[in-house]
């Protein structure tokens, strides 16, 4: 699709790409103009369940399917996801402002469906002879239907790395996209389709949280649903599937993640690492470390190093390849990352930026941002900002330095930096955190690890070797037999 093509949403419900039933539409605004890149189907409650009651029906044919089957649709579907990674960038840019010359996120999701289409042979259970006068096995089935809600920040890889194993293990799909990235999400619809999947297979809806959102949760023929994004919204989910049918839920919510740098650490290496983890999709990131714990000892030398860095991010037009630093996805996101950086200055020292540039740019762009000296308890410290701002805080020892960083609610991702291996382990060891990073932060991480997080950072965990885990149940299944 070349730049400027008018962009023309539909949902895939049971193998049809439509229009809301009622006609209703939503418009996306490109976040770095603020003009309407495109007006998106809001999925009305008829609609959710429509695609949930053609889930339904596809899912006896699919089950039963045989997974070197099911296999070739997810192949073919990774083909097109690679054939359309840059239409797939533009998309995502002109919804929520990431940069295309960061947008990698095509190519994930195309990684994922090429994994799990190989997977299928490792779903098996467990037999059993140790009880006298039984044979005794186990099996793992899917669920049924499986509803995936995934976030804006980074669409096509939420998409892949949920739905590829929820399909490969014979589940049907409702996946729900955000009303703030849609584009992108739509358009796989239309290779979804055009990749073959029988009818009812994988259907794909875009709306808000309510009443689609809403409706997901609670849905009775719903069996699982797993979600990535806001702590609160996290809640919200797990409340409906409590007073309904108690769905298994999976949960992927919100960070804090704070990086430990002591004095023996690579100054260089880490000051660009932490520099990336922050301004990196303009701090939209759930794991970006947006608390960074320096040693007082090398305090001052690395503030201005990283400060140095940071500023360089090259802000500019989401669709140049020479833009790193895009805008925050709306006007909504832009006003809450404001917020907290006014707070931020009541109560810290301002070091670098503390501006948006809503006025001298028609988009909603914030300066990377760095405050110094900042109380533990301040809401800028305690709360998710989710844009491009950093605390930088001191510490003299390594037990002050776990104790800063593990006074907080989230455990999603945490770093440390030093050359001391003893002191690393220690440090790894004692964060309440779900992923630790030892000489390296977040984005990075090992593709065969679970990923998921300690306290409000959520439930569950993902990965290539642990995501097909929560889209299967076992059953227990004994056989008596006669003895001789």
């Amino acid at each position: 699709m070349a730049t400027g093509t008018p962009v023309r949403p539909h949902m895939l419900i049971n193998g049809k790409l439509v229009e809301a039933s009622d006609g209703k539409t939503f418009p996306v605004y490109n976040p770095a103009t603020r003009a309407i890149s495109a007006h998106v189907p809001e999925a009305s409650i008829d609609d959710t369940n429509a695609a949930v009651a053609a889930a339904k029906a596809a899912f006896p044919a699919w089950s039963a399917m045989g997974g070197a089957k099911r296999a070739g649709y997810l192949k073919k579907l990774a083909a097109l996801l690679r054939e359309n990674k840059e239409e797939l960038a533009r998309l995502d840019s002109i919804a929520m402002g990431v940069p295309v010359a960061t947008h990698h996120y095509a190519l994930t999701a195309a990684a994922n469906f090429d994994h799990y289409s190989e997977a299928w042979t490792t779903v098996q259970g467990q037999a059993s002879v140790n009880t006298p006068g039984l044979v005794t096995m186990t099996l793992r089935q899917p669920y049924g239907v499986v509803a995936l809600i995934i976030p804006w920040n980074a669409p096509c890889h939420f998409l892949g790395s949920k739905a590829a194993p929820a399909l490969i293990t014979g589940n049907t799909v409702v996946l729900k996209s955000s009303e703030k990235a849609p584009l992108a999400v739509a358009r796989i619809a239309e290779l979804v389709s055009e990749a073959g999947f029988p009818p009812g297979v994988f259907n794909i809806i875009s709306g808000h949280g309510v009443p689609s959102g809403q409706i997901l949760s609670r849905h009775m023929d719903v069996r699982a649903l797993s979600f990535t994004g806001s702590s609160r919204t996290g809640k919200l989910i797990q409340e409906e599937a409590a007073r309904t049918n108690l769905k298994k839920v999976i949960l992927e919510l919100g960070g804090k993640s704070p990086a430990l740098v002591f004095e023996d650490a690579n100054l260089e290496k880490t000051v660009e690492q932490t520099q990336f983890s922050i301004q990196v999709n303009s701090g939209q990131v759930c794991m970006a470390n947006s608390r960074i714990y320096v040693q007082k000892s090398i305090a001052s030398k690395f503030i201005e190093a990283f400060k140095t860095k940071f500023a360089g991010a090259r802000a500019g037009n989401p669709l140049d390849k020479e833009t790193n630093h895009g805008p925050q996805a709306d006007e909504i996101q832009y006003r809450n990352v404001l917020k907290y950086i006014e707070e931020g200055k009541k109560s810290g020292t301002l070091a670098l930026g503390g501006n948006g540039k809503l006025e001298s740019t028609n988009g909603f762009f914030i300066e990377p941002t760095v405050f110094l000296d900042t109380p533990e308890t301040s809401r800028i410290t305690k709360e998710e900002v989710f844009g491009p701002v950093v605390i930088i805080n001191t510490f003299e020892t390594e037990a002050e330095a776990i104790a800063k960083a593990n006074d907080t609610e989230f455990g999603l991702y945490a770093a440390v930096y030093t050359r001391d291996v003893s002191r690393a382990m220690r440090v790894a060891k004692a964060l309440e955190s779900g992923y630790v990073g030892i000489n390296c932060t977040s984005p990075l991480t090992g593709i065969d690890l679970p990923f998921g997080g300690y306290k409000s950072s959520g439930q569950g965990r993902e990965g290539w070797l642990y995501s097909m885990n929560n889209f299967l149940e076992t059953k227990s299944i004994i056989m008596q037999i006669d003895e001789a």
